[in-house]
């Protein structure tokens, strides 16, 4: 019996890499003949043509399986419940934009058939910005030092999960899942595959700063209490400082009363230091509050509109 492979692939407003996407993925499977598999699209509610050319795909192909958001429910949550939807014995994670190259799938797959249970696709080069790829290499080293749990630098998510592992995921109930650090801390048995990320050929990029910021602050969050514990620490030397720059000034003023003026300068200066330095931690606090309020509301992942050919 043949075992199947399920190839789970997030989009929206993907009309320019779809076709491609689709038809990279089929030339891998048919140098594949051992294997069957399926192709799972799962669409945020694209504005553009992207509905149109996956349902036509489908209509020809059943490998092309389809789901259909009711509304644009967000770059984590919608890639995280197309994983839970696969049945395959092995399932991997594509991005629509071609970034995760499709003529991995073998290598891939061979991995597995090793014996481990995940593999995993780490970008070790990129064609991508320069400034971009050093940036995010930045924030794999930050969340890694700080997180309680090993983190997995310069993995997006790009890989293959042994259906044993997406089991554990459905027992998870996380309305807001980061999957990076739900593989590195759950994930053992797992093999890294490197690979050189090639820039995007088609179309713009839907992430903006508002998605990165999303996905970064949600890695701290979920793995690390660093933040928490910088306030208090930071609360503490700061208070040291202040203490120790009133008694000099207090010093100052009492050895020389007549000549010496304090001045507004240092104190507008303190106060807006003091003032920005507390914004700050009311702000990550916050992160925290919002995560736990993320997590107590329970709402579903996605709410589907529609599926096709399941």
């Amino acid at each position: 019996m043949k075992r199947k492979i399920s190839i789970v692939t997030p989009c929206y407003n993907e009309e320019e890499n779809i076709e491609d996407i689709y038809r990279l993925v089929k030339k891998q499977f048919r140098d594949l003949p051992e294997y069957e598999y399926e192709h799972i699209f799962i669409d945020n509610a694209s504005k553009d043509n992207t509905i149109a050319i996956l349902c036509r795909l489908a209509e020809k192909d059943k490998n092309v399986k389809l789901i259909l958001n009711a509304k644009n429910f967000g770059h984590i949550r919608s890639p995280y419940y197309g994983l839970l939807q696969a049945n395959g014995d092995a399932v991997m994670l594509m991005v629509a934009d071609l970034q995760d190259p499709p003529e991995l799938i073998p290598d891939f797959i061979k991995k597995w058939e090793e014996g481990y249970k995940m593999v995993l696709g780490v970008k070790n080069k990129s064609k991508e910005n320069s400034l971009m790829f050093s940036l995010r290499k930045f924030f794999y080293a930050a969340i890694s030092k700080s997180s309680s749990t090993d983190q997995i630098s310069n993995f997006t998510g790009f890989g293959l999960y042994d259906q044993s592992f997406i089991k554990i995921l459905r027992t998870i109930d996380d309305p807001y899942p980061y999957f990076r650090g739900m593989v590195a801390e759950l994930g053992s048995d797992y093999y890294k595959l490197k690979y050189t990320q090639p820039a995007r050929s088609k179309g713009k990029t839907k992430n903006n700063f508002y998605t990165l910021y999303d996905i970064g602050m949600l890695g701290f969050v979920n793995h690390s209490k660093l933040p928490l514990r910088m306030a208090s620490f930071i609360g503490f030397i700061v208070a040291t400082i202040s203490l120790l720059i009133g008694l000099g000034y207090l010093i100052y003023k009492l050895i020389y009363w007549d000549s010496f003026s304090v001045g507004t300068a240092p104190i507008i200066i303190g106060l807006f230091f003091f003032s920005s330095v507390q914004l700050f931690f009311i702000g990550i606090i916050g992160e925290y509050i919002g995560a736990i309020y993320t997590q107590i509301r329970k709402r579903p992942l996605v709410i589907e509109r529609k599926r096709i050919n399941f």
